[in-house]
């Protein structure tokens, strides 16, 4: 029997393998894709592969064992990093048509020893030989090496030092080598492939790289979108379309901070999809020259990355991705277009962006988009040289340091784009819509640079694909030193929902409709209420508090202590039902303390402490050990814990009298009578909370300057809507009463939250909102654009 039928109708080819069993089929236009299956005619040995599988995880886990066998040789630094780029081009080129099919697994398993003692030398001639064009090459060299192509795009310039390889090594290198490296998705596994260089990170493989979708959730508005737009309503215009066609091939694209590249490779394989659709449409004819007819390429893509090799990284997959693209366009056309050799690449640079002239990178005269997502940095994690970098960027801004490192490179971009019509859009932690930081870095940006936000996606989940699935609650602000008439907010039901897209006049900073207007810290109310503070800081080491066994033991051995301890309120307290005290000497006579000598034991701590301060007030509190830094002590309060989770749809707010002492993780109302304790409770001001407040990771932190002091309080209420206030208050009062045994974190647990309080907290929400106004509010967001634009009308009364 013979080893091999192949049978054609001339349209289709059907290849039967009767030793193996197997048969493939495929159309006359892909035979250049299936060539390697008739190597036989030739006279080749065939190379039994293993089942091809698409490169995912396990790829990466397998070039991050090869990685650390080096690195424990002694092989390290730059010379690794670049040497597993360059495998990882070898595997894809021979994978997806760049090189003959299979051409450097079958160098390795053909020309170097299985003990891997050549297998360093072998590689650096093979590097040699990509690098020298043909009529260059010594023609005594291995017979094997002319086959591989001149590469060029100086991926194979630099002399690298020979490594050390091994059997085990080899062995790596040829099971990396048997996975099928064409499925490649250039935009995930370059992070993935920086992400295993590094151990710790290796644990959590996969929670470094973006998803696709989500990408696609800034470039879409951004660029793509609109682009699409237009090739829709021209493409039975083929002048128009060729313009188009040429339009696209002049667009130019930054990230000022790319990693890996992911941005940039899904940008630029969405412009060839586009690309492509044009020429489906001008060249129904058959094309002598597919070079002739396509215009775009990774030239039109810049970027700036502080790290080395995922700079690399980003280069060479900007090249793979380029390669998926020509061949779609191949496979279509009929014809092989192969971009060999390497005439262009990316503009990538390795450098500080912060500390980098873009201007060097890629002139604003013919820049088109700045896009991608700068480091999620708190300002309280940043290194040495990221406060430097901070300090560089808002020099003369007032309070720059309390911004997270992302809005450096807001301000960077929106010096950068004065004057142009570059549009910008850059994925952050929400934390630069919400709190503080909007005053700090909007005011800035809309004062002196005139920035005006085209879209924005409001907090949603920044997940990924992998098991792992690290996410970060994220915003995408687009923005451009213009204005336009076409903005949208994509809104989210909840951070883990799908987006709904929304025409709006005007986005604000706060990232829902509205104004160009930022809320600053104020120290006293715009509205005429009851002032709030800080609960009592005591600034004692601890000595002046007890928890409820301490406090029991003291009691059984001095019958008359209890007369100076008293309870503290503090947020985990208040929320949890926790019993805790402090000794509260306000106005106590000596006499009294002497009694004691466990007390004069601790007063003599909290001396001590006080002395050791660097803080020199600190110091100056040593001479009064027996009391607090604070003393506040009013004779009714309202409670407001100033952090919370994020979880429970209402704050917990409660009332107590002078018989508690509040600590500095509540605020305190002092005088706060039920209506005050009814809007403050209700589903209107926590609109305003959530937009207003700053946020511990995702938890509510609530902030008397920012929240409370700015909040638009209703004006001139009837009576009638007051005493409803007041009514709909007492009635949760009541009911949480009932619930004894239950903490105001079990009552207020969406999960768990009683009926009965559920339906009285909405009854109280219906009556604080007709305090405003007989509108009725559909949810958070309409009520959140009320009360931006009541603010607006406050701040011009006031």
């Amino acid at each position: 029997m013979p080893k091999y039928i192949l049978v054609s109708d001339f349209e289709r080819f059907r290849l039967y393998d009767l030793e193996e069993d197997t048969v493939h089929e495929f159309n006359i236009n892909e035979l250049y894709k299936n060539v390697n299956l008739f190597g036989f005619i030739a006279g080749y040995t065939k190379h039994k592969l293993v089942e091809q599988d698409p490169v995912n995880i396990k790829a990466a886990l397998l070039m991050g064992k090869l990685h650390d066998e080096l690195k424990e040789i002694g092989y390290d630094g730059h010379p690794l990093e670049l040497f597993l780029v360059r495998l990882l081009f070898l595997q894809f080129a021979e994978d997806s048509s760049i090189f003959e099919k299979g051409i450097f697994t079958q160098f390795v398993e053909d020309r170097t020893h299985e003990d891997g003692s050549d297998l360093g030398a072998k590689l650096t001639e093979l590097f040699q030989v990509l690098n020298t064009t043909e009529e260059k090459r010594q023609t005594s060299r291995d017979e094997s090496l002319t086959d591989f192509p001149y590469t060029n795009g100086k991926l194979f310039e630099e002399f690298l030092p020979i490594p050390a390889f091994n059997t085990k090594m080899r062995e790596i290198l040829l099971e990396c080598c048997y996975l099928d490296w064409s499925k490649i998705s250039p935009a995930i596994f370059g992070s993935l492939f920086q992400s295993i260089m590094d151990k710790t990170h290796r644990r959590n493989l996969g929670a470094h790289y973006t998803s696709e979708a989500n990408i696609l959730k800034l470039i879409k508005p951004l660029f793509l979108d609109e682009l699409h737009e237009k090739f829709e309503k021209i493409k039975k215009n083929k002048k128009k379309l060729q313009e188009f066609h040429k339009e696209l091939s002049a667009l130019n694209f930054f990230d000022p901070a790319c990693g890996s590249g992911n941005f940039l490779i899904l940008a630029y394989r969405e412009i060839r999809k586009l690309e492509f659709e044009i020429l489906k449409i001008l060249h129904k004819e058959s094309v002598l020259d597919i070079d002739a007819i396509v215009w775009c390429d990774v030239d039109q893509f810049h970027g700036i990355e502080v790290e080395e090799f995922p700079a690399q990284i980003a280069q060479v997959a900007m090249w793979l991705i380029d390669h998926q693209m020509n061949m779609m366009i191949s496979e279509y056309f009929g014809q092989y277009f192969v971009r060999l050799p390497l005439k262009k690449s990316a503009n990538i640079v390795h450098a500080n962006s912060l500390q980098t002239d873009w201007e060097e990178v890629v002139s604003k005269d013919k820049l088109s988009f700045i896009l991608g997502n700068p480091p999620f940095i708190g300002s309280k994690l940043l290194n040495k040289d990221q406060r430097k970098d901070m300090e560089i960027i808002f020099d003369g801004v007032k309070n720059g340091k309390v911004l997270d490192y992302v809005t450096a490179w807001y301000l960077k971009a929106s010096q950068y784009i004065q004057d142009t019509n570059i549009k910008v859009a850059f994925v952050s932690t929400n934390s630069i819509a919400q709190g503080e930081q909007v005053g700090i870095l909007w005011k800035e940006l809309f004062d002196n640079y005139n920035i005006k936000i085209h879209f924005a996606h409001q907090t949603f989940n920044w997940s990924n694909e992998a098991k792992s699935n690290a996410a970060v609650h994220v915003v995408i602000i687009g923005f451009a030193n213009f204005d336009s008439d076409n903005k949208k907010i994509f809104e989210y039901e909840d951070i883990k929902s799908e987006a709904l897209e929304k025409s709006v006049k005007n986005i604000n900073p706060y990232l829902v409709e509205g104004e160009d207007i930022v809320v600053t810290k104020r120290t006293k109310p715009l509205c005429k209420v009851e002032s709030i503070f800080k609960g009592n800081q005591p600034t004692e080491g601890g000595f002046l508090l007890l928890n409820d066994d301490e406090k029991k033991l003291l009691c059984n051995k001095y019958s008359d202590i209890s007369e100076i301890i008293k309870p503290v309120v503090s947020g985990r307290e208040f929320l949890n039902n926790i019993k805790r005290w402090c000794f509260w000497l306000v106005d106590v006579a000596p006499q009294t303390i002497r009694k004691y000598a466990e007390l004069l034991e601790r007063i003599e701590e909290v001396r001590k402490v006080r002395l050791e301060s660097s803080f020199e007030p600190t110091k100056e509190l040593a001479n009064y050990p027996t009391l607090f830094r604070d003393i506040k002590n009013p004779e009714y309060f309202i409670v407001i814990p100033a952090t919370t989770s994020e979880n429970r749809q209402y704050i917990p707010f409660g009332f107590f009298d002078k018989n508690y002492i509040p600590l500095n993780s509540v605020y305190i109302i002092p005088n706060g009578d039920l209506f005050l304790f009814g809007q403050l409770t209700s589903l209107m001001h926590m609109a305003w909370v959530k937009y207003t407040c700053g946020r511990l990771k995702s938890d509510y932190r609530y902030s008397k300057d920012l929240v409370y002091n700015n909040y638009p309080f209703p004006k001139n209420i009837s009576d009638k809507n007051k005493l409803h206030v007041e009514q709909k208050g007492q009635a949760i009062l009541d009911i949480r009463a009932e619930f004894k045994d239950s903490s105001l974190a079990d009552l207020y647990d969406p999960l768990a939250m009683p009926p009965k309080l559920k339906k009285a907290h909405q009854a109280l929400d219906k009556a604080v909102d007709r305090c405003y106004t007989n509108k009725i509010f559909k949810n958070d967001k309409e009520r959140i654009e009320f009360l931006f634009e009541l603010y607006e009308r406050y701040l011009e009364d006031a």
